[in-house]
């Protein structure tokens, strides 16, 4: 039996961990040491649910994101508190379930309705609460907003969601800061997913080529540009953006180096390595999605790159 676990694919294993670690008839756990459902991370997990052709899981997960969806249209995290970031990651899956045959519309209304109140008049994104970001995100992160906003826009034929998206890219794109890699792995790698996303190629290279220089010769990259240790979740969405950018080496090498370190359960740690301070320890249900994520992209490529 032993031997038979060894030999199951690195993906295989991770959608297994997903499974063990949904909360029956809910969502995906926070971690393993918060092992409560995050609609954050649920909600960006069920567009990988649908890709992977995990249909039922998908639709239990979009059914337990309605219930908890708040009067006003947001979506809480853990702490029971809306957030601008989270509420944007949860119309993501609502725009995947609508995209296959789900009744979402007008929850997903709402939800933009509530994100287009959260814009500034320079076009920042606001959020009610940072108190759960610590010292390690910025507002930078709201460059993954922006997306799921012109989406949702798109599928439900409401141009003003989409034109709103674009308010918020003009500003966002135009931040020095945002490319640079200056803060952790995973909240850099957020806003280059973003600017692939947006069509904004040029930032995303140059952010990406600044990851390039920090990437070592087994694949890993450091969770910082001045630290040892690395963070799994990052890896995994640089890797994703490397294929999406045609940089399949770079891509290969960082998933090689991740199925080095995969815990034997199929999940991944926060962080590994001396001095390790993202949430060492304990396996985080992000770092599975975007193992998984960035493993769909090397098998089957993207239909936007053709």
């Amino acid at each position: 039996m032993r031997f038979l676990r060894k030999q199951k694919k690195s993906y295989d294993r991770a959608m297994d961990w997903f499974k063990a670690n949904m909360v029956t008839d809910k969502g995906i756990i926070v971690h393993t040491r918060q092992p409560v459902p995050y609609p954050e991370v649920t909600g960006y997990f069920v567009p990988t649910l649908y890709q992977w052709g995990e249909t039922a899981l998908a639709r239990t997960c979009t059914r337990w994101l309605l219930s908890v969806q708040l009067p006003d249209g947001a979506f809480p995290a853990p702490d029971g508190v809306p957030y601008t970031f989270d509420t944007a990651q949860v119309m993501r899956g609502l725009c995947a379930a609508l995209e296959h045959g789900e009744q979402v519309e007008e929850p997903l209304r709402r939800a933009c309705d509530w994100i287009v109140g959260q814009i500034d008049p320079a076009g920042r994104l606001k959020t009610p609460s940072t108190a759960l970001w610590g010292d390690i995100a910025s507002d930078l992160i709201h460059t993954y907003a922006i997306f799921p906003l012109i989406q949702a826009g798109q599928l439900l034929g409401k141009s003003d969601y989409v034109e709103a998206g674009h308010f918020v890219q003009s500003f966002y794109k135009t931040q020095e800061p945002l490319v640079a890699f200056n803060r952790l792995s995973h909240f850099h790698a957020y806003a280059m997913e973003a600017l692939w996303e947006l069509g904004e190629l040029d930032l995303a290279n140059r952010g990406m080529a600044n990851v390039e220089k920090a990437q070592r010769k087994d694949g890993a990259i450091p969770a910082y540009p001045d630290v040892k240790w690395v963070c799994s979740t990052g890896i995994a969405q640089y890797a994703l953006v490397w294929y999406r950018l045609g940089k399949t080496e770079r891509a290969d090498g960082a998933m090689t180096y991740l199925e080095s370190i995969q815990n034997n359960s199929g999940g991944f740690s926060g962080s590994y390595g001396e001095g390790a301070k993202y949430i060492p320890g304990a396996e985080i249900s992000w770092a599975v999605k975007y193992f998984l994520d960035a493993y769909w992209q090397k098998l089957h490529g993207d239909p936007r790159n053709d």
